[in-house]
């Protein structure tokens, strides 16, 4: 069986085989080749478009009902046909797309309010104030509120994948299995949600780029349009937050 990053990267590697035959349908004007061809590379941003949907309806960002991801992916296929002359070659393809999505989400979504002082006191939860988030959150915040079946096999991360873009510094092996045999996937899979639920929007959005979608830090400046030193913090300190988090509610384990 494939592991995540393994597809992640054939699949990018696929959608930049697709970028010549993209600008030949431009060029000759076919714009249903080039759509039915765009439709093919466009999985992992309907997995962004829709994560972000759900956030933002669940913190009362969007009203909803209003809004689906087909309404973002439509929007999208004409943002990209009209502009696909941006694009200077095949690698820029695939971060590209998701800078036009995140552009078309950002024009729409208000700006949400963070927890502050969850942010601020992670290091002093208990248990017990986790579980009660967790089960608070469970109720609000991980409803099926836009087409969660949308999303591609591709998508789905393993949890060792989870703690391994946690725990990136020093010799955490031995962590790492312990949180993975003692609580299993489906616990560490939610408590990961749940903080990254909290944390501000930017430091969410370039955490979910990094690891679900295995962007560098370069790219994910590019994506957002912030600079390469903000990036890099904004991940630093989404990392460091988890981490916290993993160490006060699991502190047994280390």
């Amino acid at each position: 069986m494939k592991t995540y990053s393994k597809s992640q990267k054939e699949f990018r590697l696929f959608v930049a085989s697709t970028y010549s035959d993209l600008v030949r349908h431009k060029k000759m004007g076919e714009k249903k080749a080039f759509n039915e061809l765009l439709l093919k590379t466009l999985p992992q941003v309907k997995h962004y478009i829709v994560k972000r949907l759900n956030t933002a309806i669940s913190k009362g960002n969007l009203p909803q009902g209003k809004y689906r991801p087909a309404d973002f992916l439509d929007q999208l296929f004409i943002t990209v046909y009209d502009h696909f002359d941006e694009v200077n070659n095949q690698k820029d393809l695939y971060p590209w797309l998701f800078k036009k999505a995140d552009e078309l989400l950002n024009n729409t979504i208000v700006q949400e309010e963070f927890d502050e002082v969850f942010f601020q006191n992670i290091d002093d939860f208990s248990k017990p104030a986790w579980d009660a988030m967790e089960e608070k959150f469970s109720t609000d915040g991980d409803g099926d509120l836009v087409m969660m079946d949308e999303l591609d096999d591709i998508s789905y991360r393993k949890n060792i994948d989870i703690l391994n873009h946690v725990f990136v510094e020093g010799d955490n092996n031995e962590i790492i299995a312990k949180l993975d045999s003692e609580w299993g996937e489906k616990n560490i899979r939610k408590h990961a949600e749940m903080v990254l639920y909290h944390l501000p929007l930017p430091m969410r959005r370039v955490y979910e780029l990094a690891t679900e979608h295995h962007f560098n830090v370069e790219e994910i400046a590019e994506i957002i349009n912030q600079n390469l030193q903000e990036v890099k913090q904004l991940l630093e300190e989404a990392r460091k937050a988890l981490k916290t988090s993993f160490h006060t509610r699991y502190k047994r384990i280390y």
